[in-house]
């Protein structure tokens, strides 16, 4: 399906030869049906044959008022130059500036800016809206279509967006606009992090555009921002039609521009940014002192919005080049600058080369600088030639003019290969690997078509390309869709169209034509004479009707016959420009060059010998026409969408409408005759296999279905019959859609079934989307209805079954834990009894037991030993005794004691008194040291070793007291059950 036709809400007008032509509502022809089944024929009450044309036109003017709302021209009824005229002069006075004419949108420049026209919320707002086509016409509504196309309405396929017109007609504001859109929509929703940066890939995109304008735009008579090269920029795009990397593709740069401006022309922007925005360090640097004049710097003084520095060398940073590689561009640029000013005398003497004055002697100097090479050897390189004769090399002087060529052919030269390097850079930087991407939108911005007082090579190579790109809009679309009518069998009657296949044989015919004798002038090795090649062109291409020549002319010249008028060729240095010779010496100059860029661009240069035969030499004309021919196949393999920029008057005057020079663009560029054709034929068309692939569904699902439809039907003839059936369900679903109750659309105007293909309007393809997808909606509605219902019986199964599992685990664990818990008590029942034994056992082995108590009669001690052996309490009067036992006595280290201990025998009472440390403190205690009674069963310890004391109870009772400073201590159970001395 050519998307280029499926874009536009096209009122459906002459249909299978009729036509819908209707004057003030009232229809003046007669309508066939063409689904088969529902043939009809409606007759509409036939207008007076006396009526003549301007009586229609009339009519139709007689509202005036209401033609600013005619969004498509194709309601313009009858379609004249005279009555779109009308509607878009009506339209550009309220500030509406797009208009649809059929498969093309027809944009009026304002020529001054126009606010919220391109703001990001507008761009949402078409990207968002489920139909594009139904608001405003704007050049989102293209660009959104060819993107929409990318996704696949039927199948991805990679689009065009050819944007034409004269110079001056607002197409690099077009294509600019077209790449932000796309860098915008096509962005991630993660990349966009505010209005006024697109991060990545799509900001170096953009990035792109001030570099390539900086470099090959120019102000000219026609345009501020006229564009001097031609570009294809291929935006590509991922599997999820994201932004992912681009790639351009620039057609003949007009580098003579460099060295040759036009009487209030200028040169290209990136000199003038240098001139107004370069800081006093930079000047200087560059040899560039304020109030320097440089001859080929005219009109530096005016001003135009594109001599913005900072915005190239931002871009620049953003793309990638450092700051060491600024400098060595913004070097070459300004050694170009000076050599513009280096003159040249002639030499009395023929065999010594041209003289320099000290001015132009210090110019050169500077430029030999600035590009980093010899000042002498760049002197002889300008003012003497190498001719070689063998092996042997021969020195000649330049005349004045040689040395001046020769001048402009190394600016040329060195300007030419910068911007090659440029562009090779940002391809570089912003393409993406082949295995990334699998669709692209290609955007084609080329110089529009040129007519100056003086034409010459650049001006004929730009108009060819504007017959090569018009010929591909007849090819594709007023040529080819109505042979496929008539092929397919629709009642059609041929719209007459200009056709420029003369002019394009003229141009690149073979094995005569302008190009082919061009390239055979250049290739001898002489110098031509313009005035012979005039007299061979007339010979050789006479009887071709789009070239003539004014004999009375005493400037050889020829005129051609363009699709957009004639236009004057003036032949002298036509010749040479098609050679475009490059010095071999200049080139091994810039080869010695110090400046690394400089050096790498002319490295890989090859230097030939102007003595051997230039037979295999490409010329000018050749390489622009193979590049071209690369081009336009590009365009015929993709879905192609046109913008035809207009400009509405030759002052560029914001809002200013000039008719005779906007019908002449009309007529030229064949917008009356494209309205003809989309008006009465059918944009859509879409062959039945397709056809019943995508749409055989609706009958399937259909509650107004009759009969199956076989959307796996093989076979022309089965395969038509299918879609015949299809179709009357289409139209008896609409038939019975109260709001689609339009007397003035018949449905015999929507669709015509052909020999292979269904024909549709835009009308009808929308309405059979709209049917899918409410279809695909039902059907994702089913299979959501079936899907959450087996996943609600499988949640209830599972919770089911994991409620069981819970109830076992859980009977489970209760029964090991009790398991366990029993058996633990058993086993500390067991080891508690074994414990009790084994005291009870050593109890009974060891301790005292209670007849050990029984009052002995002891032995009186001696006064003396029994002096010796007391320890006086400190609140007691008389000695406390204390029986030693026969390991020795032990009270630990408790708190604050002071007692009396009485020992019998001297030893013993040593170790006592080495075993405790009893401090003497102030306190009142009662030490009844009888174990038995206050259940101390035993007390064992050894000398500066551990004190063991033994209970007939447990100990635990009693391990957290402390006694008290004043408290009674009826025994040692306060005392912790091991202290270590």
């Amino acid at each position: 399906m050519s998307s280029a036709d499926n874009g536009r809400i096209v009122r459906p007008g002459l249909s299978n030869g009729g036509g819908t032509v209707r004057t003030r509502g009232r229809p003046v022809h007669t309508h066939q049906l063409v689904v088969k089944g529902l043939v009809q024929n409606v007759h509409s009450a036939p207008s007076s044959l006396n009526d003549s044309l301007e009586g229609e036109i009339q009519a139709f003017l007689i509202d005036e008022d209401q033609l600013h709302t005619y969004d498509d021209l194709t309601k313009v009824n009858p379609v004249t130059p005279s009555t779109v005229l009308k509607c878009l002069q009506a339209r550009y006075s309220v500030k509406v500036f797009y208009t649809h004419a059929g498969c093309t949108l027809v944009a009026l420049n304002p020529f001054q800016p126009i606010p919220d026209l391109y703001s990001l919320d507008v761009m949402k707002e078409y990207h968002d809206a489920p139909r594009p086509q139904e608001f405003k016409p704007h050049i989102f509504i293209v660009a959104e279509e060819a993107y929409r196309n990318v996704q696949g309405q039927l199948e991805p396929v990679n689009q065009s967006l050819v944007v034409s017109g004269e110079s001056g007609a607002g197409k690099t504001w077009t294509s600019r606009c077209l790449m932000k859109y796309y860098a915008t929509v096509a962005a991630s929703s993660a990349v966009v992090k505010s209005q006024d940066t697109v991060e990545r890939i799509e900001k170096r995109v953009l990035d792109s555009n001030p570099i390539m304008e900086a470099f090959g735009n120019a102000c000219t008579l026609r345009n501020n921002n006229s564009s001097r090269f031609g570009k294809y920029i291929q935006l590509q795009l991922d599997r999820c039609q994201l932004l992912v990397g681009a790639s351009v593709q620039t057609y003949l740069l007009e580098k003579t521009r460099v060295a040759c401006q036009l009487a209030n022309e200028r040169n290209f922007h990136i000199f003038y940014q240098m001139m107004k925005g370069s800081t006093e360090e930079q000047r200087k640097e560059w040899k560039m002192p304020r109030g320097q004049r440089f001859v080929w710097l005219p009109n530096a003084e005016k001003t135009v919005e594109e001599d913005c520095f900072h915005e190239t060398v931002e871009a620049m940073v953003h793309l990638g080049v450092n700051a060491e590689r600024q400098r060595q561009i913004f070097r070459i640029l300004a050694g170009i600058l000076q050599l513009g000013n280096v003159n040249f005398s002639s030499s009395a003497d023929e065999s010594q080369p041209c003289h320099l004055d000290k001015q132009s002697k210090d110019f050169s100097q500077r430029a030999a600088e600035l590009l980093c090479v010899s000042a002498e050897e760049l002197q002889m390189c300008l003012r003497v030639r190498t001719l070689k004769a063998g092996k042997q090399s021969v020195l000649k002087p330049c005349s004045q003019a040689e040395c001046s060529v020769r001048r402009d052919c190394l600016a040329k030269a060195i300007y030419a290969q910068l911007f090659d390097w440029l562009v090779t850079f940002i391809n570089n930087s912003i393409c993406a690997a082949k295995s990334t991407w699998c669709n692209f939108i290609g955007v084609l911005d080329v110089y529009g078509f040129e007519c100056f007082q003086i034409n010459n090579l650049e001006q004929l190579c730009i108009n060819y390309a504007n017959e090569k790109l018009q010929q591909h809009f007849v090819a594709h679309y007023l040529r080819a869709q109505q042979e496929e009518y008539v092929s397919e069998g629709l009642k059609w009657s041929f719209v007459k169209y200009q056709d420029n296949q003369r002019c394009l044989d003229l141009l690149e015919g073979s094995p005569v034509g302008v190009f082919s004798l061009f390239n055979e002038e250049s290739r001898l090795n002489r110098v031509s004479d313009a005035n012979t090649l005039r007299v061979r062109l007339e010979k050789e291409l006479c009887v071709n009707a789009n070239i003539s020549w004014d004999k009375f002319s005493k400037v050889p010249h020829f005129t051609v016959a363009h699709y957009a008028g004639k236009v004057n060729y003036q032949i002298q240095g036509m010749v040479e420009k098609n050679k475009d010779p490059v010095p071999p010496e200049l080139t091994e100059l810039l080869q010695k060059s110090n400046n690394p860029l400089l050096h790498h661009i002319f490295a890989d240069k090859e230097t030939k010998n102007p003595t051997t035969k230039g037979l295999s030499k490409v010329t000018v004309v050749s390489k622009f026409k193979n590049s071209l021919e690369s081009l336009m196949k590009i365009l015929y393999t993709t879905t192609p969408h046109y913008t035809r920029c207009i400009k509405p008057n030759p002052d560029c005057k914001p809002l200013t409408f000039k008719k005779e020079e906007v019908i002449m663009q009309l007529e030229a560029c064949g917008i009356v005759e494209t309205i003809h054709i989309s008006a009465a034929g059918f944009p859509i068309r879409i062959p039945f296999k397709s056809f019943m692939q995508r749409y055989g569904l609706i009958a399937k699902y259909s509650i107004f279905q009759s009969g199956s439809v076989d959307a796996e039907a093989d076979g022309s003839d089965i395969l038509r019959k299918e879609v015949e059936k299809l179709l009357g369900v289409v139209l008896q679903n609409k038939a019975f859609d109260p709001s689609h109750n339009r007397d003035s659309e018949k449905p015999n105007v929507w669709v015509h079934c052909g020999r292979t293909k269904v024909f549709l309007t835009q009308f009808l393809l929308d309405l059979l989307e709209d049917q899918r997808k409410k279809i695909l909606s039902r059907c994702a509605f089913s299979i959501q209805c079936c899907w959450l219902r087996y996943q609600r019986r499988r949640c209830r199964v599972r919770l089911r079954s994991a409620t069981l599992i819970q109830a076992v685990v859980r009977s489970w664990l209760v029964r090991r834990r009790v398991q366990r818990r029993s058996r633990a008590a058993a086993l500390i029942q067991t080891t508690w009894r074994k414990w009790r034994a084994l005291l009870k056992s050593l109890a009974e082995a060891e301790l005292d037991d209670a007849k050990d108590f029984v009052e002995e009669d002891l032995p009186v001690l001696d006064s003396v030993i029994r002096e010796r052996g007391s320890v006086q309490l400190s609140s007691i009067q008389e000695p406390v005794s204390v029986r030693g036992w026969p390991m020795g006595l032990a009270l630990a280290s408790a708190p604050s004691i002071t007692m009396s201990l009485t020992a019998t025998g001297f030893q013993k009472m040593v170790s006592v008194m080495a075993s405790l440390n009893l401090p003497c403190r102030r306190g009142e205690y009662k030490v009844k040291p009888n174990q038995y009674s206050q259940e101390l069963a035993s007390i064992r310890a050894q000398p500066k070793g551990s004190v063991k004391l033994h209970y007939q109870r447990s100990p635990l009772l009693y391990a957290d007291t402390q006694p008290d400073m004043k408290s009674d201590v009826t025994g040692f159970n306060a005392i912790l059950l091991e202290k270590t001395l």
